[in-house]
């Protein structure tokens, strides 16, 4: 009923989303309709939201065989026949592992973000496809530590790991591991960055920072 009614979007407004109800009441409200350009998104959702739908039985029906007058439900594969992935685009980037190239990032459809796509950038220039490789590797590292701990990555390469007593003494000693090669890397901590330890960061060229709180 869906994909029939997005079909013919150019008379029918279809809604899949709650996101998108205020805009559609607001739209109604004031012209009495909606806008062509606001049924032909509707209706592109629609079809994302469906194919996605459609992915996932696909998969699942893979699991059944049929044997004499029954149906019997096969344990999950490790490996299944067919792979079915629906990701939405998060955000376009500044450009990909080269520049001339385009690049986004990708999250799963129907899901909230999760991990470095949840991430909101403070400040500074849109992220390249190199930075979100970079970050996602220094994120990942610091995580792996329980006390304050720095990590300082270039080109996907660690420069310097150091866990200490204070976030401060971790950043100090992970520069120290490779001061040259640190520069214009991706620093990422498993703590709030207090302000000592930012003012010691502001010393150095980073591309970018990660850390849960500033």
């Amino acid at each position: 009923m869906l994909r029939s009614a997005a079909k013919n979007f150019e008379s029918v407004t279809v809604v899949t989303d709650p996101a998108d109800f205020e805009r559609v009441a607001s739209e109604i409200e004031i012209a009495g309709e909606t806008a062509l350009a606001t049924r032909l998104e509707l209706a592109q959702k629609v079809f994302a939201t469906t194919s996605r739908y459609d992915g996932m039985i696909a998969m699942e029906l893979e699991r059944l065989s049929a044997g004499p007058g029954s149906i019997a439900l096969a344990t999950k594969p490790a490996l299944p026949e067919r792979v079915h992935i629906a990701l939405r685009r998060q955000q376009e980037l500044r450009y990909g592992e080269n520049p001339h190239q385009a690049a986004g990032l990708y999250v799963p459809a129907g899901r909230a973000p999760e991990g470095l796509a949840a991430a909101k950038q403070l400040q500074g220039k849109e992220l390249s496809y190199n930075n979100l490789v970079d970050l996602e590797a220094a994120r990942s590292l610091a995580a792996e530590f329980k006390n304050p701990a720095a990590v300082i990555i270039k080109h996907n390469n660690p420069c310097g790991t150091a866990e200490q007593a204070t976030l401060l003494e971790a950043y100090l000693k992970a520069l120290a591991c490779d001061p040259v090669s640190a520069f214009g890397g991706v620093l990422a901590f498993n703590r709030e960055v207090d302000p000592a330890t930012a003012e010691e960061v502001a010393k150095l060229f980073a591309e970018c920072v990660a850390a849960p709180g500033f």
